[in-house]
């Protein structure tokens, strides 16, 4: 197991230097401000000025009788980047060596070890339909190739998924603001107001990972397909104008209203493909959020 999480740290590191490269020649700005704390936090109380912001007005000192005070805030120096990512069976579609879990995996090592290189505090949950493991955020490098470490590691006992039942824990967990990235298919029910919630109380990256075998499988005939959740093999006819609409629009539409929806509570969305170079797109969401 050592060498394959050597191998792995390697890969991500790899990886990470390609994107950090990307963003330095394509001129597009600084790469650590992707991870620098961009929350506010309250400070201290002064008398209010003319000009000053009504909204930063502190109405409960001010109805004290001594003058209208207004809240001074200072930046929070050190962001928390939080990972929620989808390890059920449906993770485990793809091509052998390039399943959705092993792309989840590769993208969350990678984004880690960015947010490690600018001191952020780090944690993860990996969900089924239950926390498969959690980790609390913390600092410093040591916690942070731990945090790689377990991503790597993470093998679920449980098939299922329960995506709201994450998005859950993570709202109850996480008081303060923070950077958080959840990687998964989204192929699941339920879930929008609690992602919509998240995108009000924290800073949302939504990555969405398919395989492109979901979007647009090839005429085959009548073939059986098993699905890893459920333990169950259907017959379907691949070759079938009905199968063929029904998959685009539970695959392509299902895609495109998460990123509409997304688009709305402003917060990143992105499309992955397991087993492609997903570096452009990365460097891409980079460029967008600086």
């Amino acid at each position: 197991m050592d060498s394959d999480i050597h191998s792995f740290l390697s890969h991500v590191v790899q990886l990470e230097i390609r994107i950090r490269k990307a963003i330095n020649t394509q001129m597009h700005g600084n790469f650590s401000s992707i991870f620098k704390g961009s929350g506010l936090e309250f400070s201290d109380l002064r008398q209010y000025h003319y000009g000053d912001d009504v909204r930063h007005i502190d109405w409960n000192t001010t109805a004290k009788g001594h003058g209208t005070f207004v809240k001074l805030f200072k930046e929070e120096k050190e962001q928390t980047v939080f990972f929620l990512l989808d390890v059920s069976a449906s993770q485990q579609v793809g091509r052998n060596s390039h399943s959705k879990l092993k792309t989840l995996k590769e993208v969350a090592g990678v984004l880690s070890f960015s947010a490690m290189q600018e001191a952020s505090h780090l944690g993860f949950c990996g969900f089924s339909d239950k926390n498969e493991k959690f980790m609390p955020p913390a600092i410093g490098k040591k916690h942070a190739y731990r945090v790689i470490t377990e991503l790597f590691k993470m093998d679920p006992e449980s098939s299922g998924t329960d995506l709201k039942a994450a998005l859950g824990f993570t709202l109850q967990v996480l008081k303060r603001r923070s950077l958080i990235f959840v990687l998964s298919d989204f192929i699941d029910e339920n879930y929008y107001d609690l992602l919509r919630a998240m995108s009000q109380m924290h800073d949302l990256v939504v990555i969405q990972v398919l395989d492109k075998q979901e979007i647009k499988l090839p005429s085959l005939g009548i073939i059986p397909i098993f699905d890893p959740e459920r333990k169950r093999t259907t017959w379907v006819n691949t070759s079938s104008k009905f199968f063929k609409n029904l998959q685009k629009e539970q695959g392509t539409q299902k895609a495109e209203e998460l990123k509409k929806l997304c688009k709305q509570w402003q917060a990143d969305y992105i499309s992955i493909r397991a087993g492609e170079d997903f570096v452009p797109t990365l460097v891409k969401l980079f460029t967008v959020r600086k």
